[in-house]
């Protein structure tokens, strides 16, 4: 190439194209070559002057060839990224030297750090970045030390002559020929230093590469700052841009946007989690406008009296209030603001935080809704827990109802047919006939089967206290009322309520009764305020109710609000058939208790106690058969016969029950016979029933069996038909 340059009379690029030559050729030790071209170009060799092993650097400016000068200068100033500059750095340190390895050595904080190093590989040049202290097998350390007390390069053209540092272990070790050391000097201040060494030949670095190198190492220095800077700003840009992306993020799982506001000139600034909250774009710039109208239409004014008020005397202040979305639906903020003083201008901004609320808020309503449903609950669970314990106490006449007889089943039909509905009930019959076990029956089959049974003996309960016991009283309402208490009724609220002997109620308190069939509703004793019931009333008696409303002391109003659907329950002595059944029931039951077993049943004591009349009903046969279980040693059971009852039979007159047993023909005349002395009356000690010495259920029994219309005998006086009878 530069005999092509010189036979066209481009000297100087022939000239440069040669001493490029003649370097490379050095580099490599082909000293004969390097000596061809100092005879045939002997201005080659005058070029590089006389140097001593040992000198520091101050090469003449004449050496600089132009284009080299310019084409390190872009080399390195044009990099700005500190990875990409330190590659070009050390590249081009090593292409314009000769050298085959280099270190690039900078200051970090205050101490030196390598942080790279290049070597020649036949024709590339590796660099490899690191990140260590410089090392006594790295370098020379005596001249790592002078260039960092002097600041001054070192130059060594052969590291085997005598020389100020050949002492350095590191020559012997590594045995580098030409050693070259430059600072990086910005502004005074040494920022790092250019290591290069060649291991091959002496006189390595000659004057043009020195000057090239010393104003690389120049250059260098200043690009490193600036791409020191560089990188400090990106990696700030970026660990800003984090931030930025990590508040988002935090701001949107949070559910809390940021605001500025400044009131003088109504600037608004949102974070994107405040407009996602508003349902704005983020494109368009927020108005306070814009804030009003999506505030609720309801909150407004607050809101806007809030902002009016901030204006005028800056302060801290939090709200919060609602915004009223497009599609309706509503949403609860919670915004605190702080009052921000400008000392510049005088002017006071507000930054704050915009929390949405609602998610919490529908969380502390559903909550409060679940306190109050479990309040009225556990309300609820306690009213009746006070009526179980009551009832828990109260031994069953018996488990479930036992027998097939044809009254019986009739009893049972008319149970079915009844229990789905809500309406009333009046159980009639004997005492022991077991009136409160078909009320429970009806219960159990009622839709209200799953809640309480509320069962009230008015007989059990004094006179004074039973509209008490019933509907309840305020505190003071009475003497010795010192709390208010909860009646029956409220305490069965939405279940059944058994009123058992309710024909001994005061008439007072049929009043109150009547008024909760007709109107649903009662007061407690001694309070104005009404209380809404929802119960279902079945009542039982063993009274004759219809002679109770002949002598004033049974309301007959009362009487037809609970016989809406009536249910006669047969004695046991219209039962006979079920005795045996009943028997085998009672001995099972109390023989499990006493942990007693029986194999038969004496065939004696069964026909005794099918023969007897029981006047004390199925609670009477359920005492002899307890009594006789737990006196019974033998495993056949046997019932004493003295325990039955020792009265004897009622005698009635030739009208009586014997020829109703001996005449069944006759049984029609008879029976209107004593209805027509007794005044059409059944019940009572003058009427039919006691007359003819049957049981009145019986009697009832039988005059609708009969088809008689008992009515018809009832005269308009029925005391001087008494007395006439009785004459």
């Amino acid at each position: 190439a530069a005999r092509f340059y010189l036979a066209r009379g481009f000297e100087t690029i022939a000239h440069t194209y040669l001493r490029n030559a003649r370097n490379c050729y050095d580099r490599w030790g082909a000293l004969g070559k390097v000596k061809q071209l100092d005879e045939h170009y002997p201005h080659l060799h005058e070029e590089r002057g006389s140097t001593s092993p040992t000198a520091t650097i101050g090469t003449p400016a004449e050496h600089l060839d132009l284009a080299t000068v310019v084409k390190v200068s872009q080399t390195v100033s044009g990099e700005i990224v500190l990875r990409k500059l330190i590659d070009t750095l050390m590249v081009t340190a090593l292409q314009h030297a000769g050298a085959g390895r280099g270190l690039l050595i900078l200051l970090r904080g205050d101490q030196m750090q390598i942080e790279a190093e290049a070597a020649t590989d036949r024709d590339t040049i590796a660099v490899r970045l690191l990140s260590k202290a410089p090392a006594s097998s790295e370098l020379p350390d005596s001249v790592f030390q002078y260039v960092l007390r002097t600041k001054e390069g070192v130059i060594i053209d052969d590291a085997s002559a005598d020389n100020q540092f050949s002492a350095d272990p590191y020559f012997v070790r590594a045995r580098a020929r030409s050693i070259l050391c430059l600072p990086l000097v910005k502004q005074a201040t040494l920022t790092g230093m250019l290591y290069l060494e060649n291991s091959l030949a002496s006189h390595v670095f000659t004057p043009a590469r020195i000057a090239v190198l010393k104003l690389l190492a120049s250059q260098a220095a200043i690009s490193l700052e600036n791409a020191h800077l560089y990188t400090d700003l990106d990696q700030a840009y970026t660990d800003l841009d984090q931030a930025q992306a990590y508040l988002s993020e935090a701001q949107r799982l949070s559910q809390t946007g940021s605001l500025g506001w400044v009131p003088s000139s109504g600037e608004l600034i949102w974070s994107s989690e405040t407009y996602r909250i508003f349902d704005y774009d983020p494109a368009i710039k927020p108005t306070v406008e814009m804030v009003l109208q999506r505030v609720h239409p309801e909150d407004r004014s607050l809101v806007q009296q809030l902002m009016d008020r901030a204006s005028r005397t800056p302060h801290d202040w939090n709200l919060d209030h609602r915004l009223l979305m497009p599609d309706g639906s509503v949403k609860h903020l919670h915004v605190v603001a702080y009052a921000v003083k400008n000392d510049s201008r005088g002017e006071v901004s507000f930054v704050g935080a915009v929390m949405d609320v609602t998610a919490a808020k529908q969380s502390q309503q559903a909550l409060e809704q679940a306190f109050r449903e479990i309040k009225t609950l556990k309300d609820q669970l306690q009213s009746e827990n006070v009526v179980l314990r009551e009832e828990i106490d109260k031994a069953s006449m018996f488990e479930q109802i036992v027998g097939t007889s044809p009254p019986l089943r009739n009893v049972l039909s008319r149970v079915s047919k009844v229990a789905p509905t809500d309406s009333s009930v009046l159980i009639t019959g004997e005492t022991g006939t077991g009136k409160e076990l078909v009320a429970r029956a009806i219960h159990r089959r009622s839709r209200r089967s799953s809640r309480a049974f509320v069962s009230v003996n008015c007989a059990a309960i004094p006179r004074d206290l039973i509209a008490s016991e019933l509907f309840g009283h305020e505190k003071g309402a009475f003497t010795g009322a010192t709390q208010r208490r909860l009646g029956r009724f409220e305490l069965a609220e939405g279940v059944t309520i058994f009123l058992d002997e309710v024909g001994e109620l005061p008439v007072e308190t049929q009043i109150a009764l009547l008024r909760v069939l007709q109107e649903h509703e009662f007061e407690r004793v001694g309070a104005a305020a009404t209380i809404r019931t929802n119960v279902r009333v079945i009542a039982a008696t063993n009274r004759d109710l219809e002679a109770a409303i002949a002598a004033g002391t049974f309301r007959s109003d009362l009487f037809y609000r609970l016989n809406v659907f009536p249910i006669e329950m047969p004695s046991l002595h219209e039962r006979r058939e079920d005795i045996p059944l009943l028997v085998e029931y009672f001995i099972d039951r109390f023989a499990r208790q006493a942990g007693k077993s029986f194999q038969a049943l004496n065939k004696k004591s069964l026909d005794l106690l099918q023969s007897y009349p029981w006047p004390g009903n199925i609670r009477e046969l359920q005492n002899v058969i307890e009594r006789s279980v737990i006196v019974c040693e033998t495993e056949n059971f046997l019932v004493d016969e003295s325990w039955l009852s020792r009265q004897p039979p009622v005698t009635v007159p030739s009208s009586g029950l014997e020829p109703l047993r001996k005449l069944p023909s006759q049984e029609k005349a008879i029976i209107e016979a004593a209805l027509s002395e007794s005044g059409g009356r059944v019940y009572g000690p003058s009427g039919a029933a006691a007359k003819l010495g049957i049981p009145r259920s019986t009697l009832e029994h039988k005059i609708k069996s009969l088809k008689i219309n008992k009515n018809r005998f009832k005269r308009s006086d029925p005391s001087k038909n008494t007395q006439a009878f009785r004459t």
